[in-house]
């Protein structure tokens, strides 16, 4: 019965992966086109904002995760997000700001890195069962 909820999640990666994609490019096209706005100040503030949003995704991750689940404690969620961080500074053309840390869920980045071609609008329904007992 949750045979599409897998699906559904892919879907929504993917699309975050696209929104992420289109950002990083976006940023990289304005450095590209504007390269006296890629000061050592901007990419300062830039760096202090990501530094913030690094700390507040850690404290939302502890205040969750207390007791952990199954495959998932605090500690593990802050070395995922300081790595996430890593590889998305890097792609603006800043350096890592926390060196040595590594993906304690490399089954994440299987899933984020598979590319889906699949249109959820061309698939066949399958999950639902067919409506011949309806009387009208």
């Amino acid at each position: 019965q949750l045979g599409g909820i897998g699906e559904q999640f892919q879907y929504i990666m993917r699309d975050e992966t696209i929104h992420l994609n289109f950002g990083l490019d976006l940023i990289n096209g304005i450095k590209a086109e504007n390269p006296d706005v890629w000061t050592d100040d901007f990419k300062a503030e830039i760096i202090e904002m990501i530094n913030e949003a690094v700390k507040l995704e850690i404290n939302y991750a502890k205040d969750c995760l207390q007791d952990g689940i199954l495959g998932l404690n605090a500690d593990m969620f802050e070395e995922y997000v300081k790595y996430i961080a890593n590889r998305r500074v890097e792609r603006i053309g800043i350096e890592q700001q926390f060196p040595g840390a590594q993906n304690p869920f490399p089954w994440m980045s299987e899933t984020i890195d598979i590319a889906k071609e699949k249109n959820f609008f061309e698939t066949r329904v399958t999950e639902y069962q067919t409506s011949g007992n309806l009387e009208w």
